[in-house]
């Protein structure tokens, strides 16, 4: 899954570059649209989200490259807040994202390779516009520095900068049940949340923070007094592995999605939930310590996580459920995802299980007519 929230994108490397630049720079080379708009947004992921980046190469072609265009725009939505002049208003700032939105749904994008790219995924794939635009306004919530009092408002936060994207990639996957998308977004919250367990030292030097406020006062913490001062202890070690907990219990249930989803569409996915998981076991092995150091998976292990998920394409979990009612905070997107017109082509397409279930439907209603019209000469 694709996350870029106040954190910066999954397990990145930064380098001192711009990546949503070079994106631009690339574009430009040749007319906007078509092999030009993608090739932009395949450098900007491949300088961003190194997880995400090793991830989607897992994942069939005819899914990484619309995957990719989803995670230029939310790359580059991000930075159009972050990163926007000091003067200027987050208000105004999300008003033209959401304006460049509404030009990608209709059909008129603006002029840069992440909107020209996104146009077409989000007409083929059905990817209705309340998510992405529950996406713009998490990162508003960011900009406007907002602070959570309880696990709740938390988990509402990480559904609209992460659920969201989870949402989205299972429909560019072409899974649409409900218990998948479910599953999907709750997976984007846990990715979510480990980000923030891993980030508490680089949050709070920028005046952020992101743990839950009645569990820092559950150990003590005055959550004020402890940002203005921000040091570790193990009061503070206590809430991140709580708060770690609650994205294993995520991880665990969102193991049920990933056995919904396309067989070719599986690894890539796992690959991504493995390596996620583990960032949170380096921060336990660092002693739950995420103020003086920044948790960061070796790229052996990492490249050990990744095959191990080869197997997902074949082997299912365990007592494996598909009645798990979603979080909470996501079943607004559950919602709308699971209302979203199907692709016009999927009708023709589809992979072989849909179109043989196609073929059984076309001939059922042929029977029923059949006998209907023996019955009636009958």
């Amino acid at each position: 899954m694709i996350d870029d929230g106040a954190h910066g994108s999954p397990d990145d490397d930064p380098s001192g570059t711009d990546p949503a630049h070079d994106a631009r720079a690339a574009g430009s080379a040749s007319p906007a649209g078509g092999t030009a708009s993608a090739a932009a947004c395949r450098q900007l992921m491949q300088g961003g989200s190194k997880t995400f980046f090793a991830a989607s190469l897992l994942l069939p072609a005819p899914v990484r490259a619309p995957a990719t265009a989803l995670y230029a725009f939310c790359r580059v939505a991000d930075d159009a807040i972050d990163l926007r002049d000091p003067g200027e208003p987050v208000d105004t700032a999300l008003a033209r994202l959401h304006h460049r939105l509404h030009r990608i749904y209709a059909g008129c994008p603006a002029d840069h390779p992440a909107d020209q790219a996104l146009g077409p995924v989000v007409r083929r794939f059905g990817v209705p516009m309340p998510l992405l635009g529950a996406l713009l306004d998490g990162f508003g919530w960011d900009a406007a520095g907002r602070q959570y009092e309880t696990i709740e408002s938390l988990y509402d936060y990480a559904a609209r900068v992460a659920g969201t994207v989870g949402a989205m990639m299972a429909l560019i996957m072409q899974t649409r049940s409900r218990d998948a998308l479910a599953r999907a977004c709750e997976l984007g919250v846990a990715m979510q949340l480990t980000n923030i367990a891993r980030d508490v030292g680089e949050d709070a030097r920028a005046g952020r923070l992101y743990l839950p406020r009645t569990w820092l006062r559950d150990e003590g913490i005055d959550p004020d007094a402890w940002l203005a001062a921000p040091q570790f202890n193990e009061a503070l070690g206590r809430v991140v592995a709580r708060l770690l907990a609650a994205a294993d219990a995520l991880y665990q249930r969102a193991e049920h999605g990933i056995a919904a989803l396309p067989r070719t569409c599986r690894p890539a996915i796992r690959a991504a939930r493995l390596v996620y998981a583990e960032i949170g076991r380096e921060v336990e092995r660092g002693g739950l310590d995420s103020m003086s150091r920044r948790a960061v998976v070796a790229r052996g292990r990492k490249l050990a996580l990744i095959t191990q998920s080869l197997g997902a394409a074949l082997v299912l979990p365990a007592g494996r459920r598909d009645d798990l009612p979603p979080l909470p905070a996501v079943a607004y997107l559950v919602d709308e995802a699971a209302r979203a017109a199907r692709p016009a082509e999927q009708s023709a397409g589809g992979n072989f299980y849909q179109r043989t279930l196609r073929i059984i439907e076309l001939f059922e209603r042929v029977a029923e007519r059949n006998r209907g019209s023996q019955t009636v000469s009958g």
